[in-house]
């Protein structure tokens, strides 16, 4: 399984985590009590059921091994594992960042994902 995890970040909450110096999630992490990932292949899923629609998202890419014991694959929907780090997201673990556009049939346009 590959090690690199996705999060779909609006980006002045991006911007704010990068002055920062670290993230420390999304009002929904925040409520939940750990920052919600995405693998590869739940990404544009992710996508659609959360973000449908929304512009000005940024597309991060996290090495998941550098997170330790507090990164988690617990069961969520439909019975898949998704990544879940319990603590805060130190910006040296991220790989890259990418726009996350919306195309012109209404659904975001990702780049290349590393697959499982």
């Amino acid at each position: 399984m590959s090690q690199i995890i996705y999060k779909i970040v609006p980006e002045p909450l991006w911007r704010e985590a990068e002055r920062d110096g670290r993230f420390t999630g999304a009002p929904i992490d925040v409520a939940d009590g750990f920052i919600h990932f995405s693998t590869a292949g739940q990404a544009k899923e992710t996508a659609a059921k959360h973000f449908a629609g929304q512009t000005g998202l940024l597309l991060v890419a996290i090495d998941g091994a550098k997170l330790g014991d507090a990164l988690r694959y617990e069961v969520s929907r439909g019975g898949a594992l998704f990544p879940h780090l319990y603590g805060p997201l130190e910006l040296k673990t991220v790989v890259w960042v990418q726009p996350l556009p919306l195309g012109s049939d209404g659904l975001h346009q990702f780049p290349a994902l590393e697959t499982e």
